[in-house]
């Protein structure tokens, strides 16, 4: 994606340099052949921001699917995609009556498990007061024994089938109470306060625990979810500045905080979440949008600082360097004055291969060349056939960092309007 923006700003440059220049150029042609112009800029010595760009994913804070827990018919549907709801809000209503059905006879089942125990614990009272009788005539040897025992195992006999009968009652109990959860899930309500979204529910459909009925979420505050490699792990951490944006918002920024980073790598992809969670007062963020996360994590060594565009890879030989226009040929002007954005030249132009030490969205910070260096950032195919003059224009910083933020639309409309000016008719370019 990079490299096609650079590209499309390079066309961009060099065709408003060739429409602007083009009357002029007329003049220049002479027996000795074609003087290109190209355009310049004077590099600065500085530091780099370095950055890191992800692009994240936003979701609303507390975003969840409603899925129904129970199967059956839907009856009644409260809500749309788009309404506020509370928390505990009724969302859903599905037909209850086969689940109040279930209920009844549940409740029927807990009032016959109940007389059971009551009749156990009857039984077991009258074995014991028996035995008791009989333990009393036995000290006095007006029984036997024998009869004792046997009331006794009599009694423990009674004594489990109570404990059966309440073991039963307890079951018939844990029945109803799971008939009276359905009966109460046929109303189905939200989790959270939020917004609703994504609703794939009709009045008439059978839904079970499989069938996603909304989606809801707290827009009001947004998560965004971006990957970190285990490399980035080394020197990105929570609590950097990072900056948001999105072709859906224009080009407005967003700067906030990476809240935090999970201290789990997931095992197939080798790296690990990084969060942001920020407020969304105005709403441009909106969930299942992707943004471009730029993570700021420091400054690179002091460097010579030159434009993106003003790299070039030179085709005869494949070295990466820039273009540099002879600083003497310019003495007559002052290239920092009134006079700049005036042409003049022909100057003497060389290639420089360089290297990068650090390299920013707009901007590389490079060695090879030297601060004030003039380097070519428009014009630089027209060079590579050997050309060794051309006329100049000197621009200054703050239009190349203009034109490298605008996007491809922009750029393209940018020409059809140099172009429809030039010819004098919008409706043929």
């Amino acid at each position: 994606m990079r490299k096609s923006a650079y590209v499309s700003i390079t066309l961009f440059f060099l065709l408003s340099a060739l429409i602007a220049c083009s009357s002029e150029e007329e003049e220049q042609r002479d027996r000795r052949g074609y003087t290109p112009t190209v355009e310049v800029v004077e590099t600065v010595i500085g530091s780099l921001p370095l950055e890191e760009r992800l692009t994240g994913v936003v979701r609303a804070r507390n975003q969840t699917e409603i899925y129904p827990e129970i199967s059956s018919i839907v009856q009644e549907i409260y809500v749309n995609s788009g309404d506020q709801v509370a928390e505990g809000q009724p969302l859903v209503r599905l037909r209850d009556r086969e689940i109040t059905e279930r209920l009844r006879q549940a409740e029927s089942g807990f009032q016959i498990a109940e007389a059971q125990v009551r009749q156990a614990q009857a039984n077991v009272d009258r074995l014991e007061a028996r035995l008791n009788r009989v333990e009393a005539l036995s000290v006095r040897n007006l029984e036997s024994e024998l009869e004792v025992e046997q009331l006794r195992a009599e009694v423990e006999s009674a004594d489990a089938s109570l404990e059966l009968a309440r073991a039963q009652r307890d079951q018939a109990a844990s029945v109803v109470e799971e008939r009276k959860n359905e009966l109460e899930n046929t109303v189905i309500k939200s989790p959270t306060y939020g917004y609703v979204g994504t609703r794939r529910v009709e009045v008439g459909q059978f839904v079970n625990t499989g069938t996603r009925l909304f989606e809801v979420g707290d827009t009001r505050r947004m998560n965004i979810r971006v990957s970190l490699t285990e490399r980035m792990l080394s020197y990105v951490a929570a609590g950097q500045t990072v900056n948001i944006t999105s072709d859906a918002f224009g080009g407005e920024v967003i700067q906030t905080e990476l809240s935090r980073i999970s201290p789990f790598l997931n095992p197939v992809t080798n790296s690990a979440d990084g969060e942001i969670e920020l407020d969304n007062p105005d709403g441009l963020l909106r969930s299942g949008m992707f943004v471009t996360v730029d993570i700021l994590y420091g400054e690179s060594e002091q460097a010579v600082l030159i434009p993106n565009n003003a790299l070039f890879t030179n085709p005869n030989d494949g070295r990466r360097g820039v273009y540099i226009a002879d600083r003497g040929g310019l003495s007559e002007i002052d290239i920092s004055g009134e006079n700049r954005g005036s042409i003049t030249g022909p100057v003497s132009i060389t290639f420089h291969p360089i290297t990068i030490v650090a390299q920013g969205r707009q901007i590389s910070g490079v060695s090879g060349i030297e601060p004030g260096d003039l380097v070519v950032t428009i014009g630089q195919n027209l060079l590579a056939s050997g050309r060794e003059e051309a006329r100049v224009r000197v621009i200054p910083w703050d239009r190349i960092m203009e034109l490298q933020e605008l996007q491809n639309r922009d750029l393209l409309d940018m020409i059809r309007q140099k172009l429809a000016d030039q010819n004098g008719s919008p409706d043929e370019v």
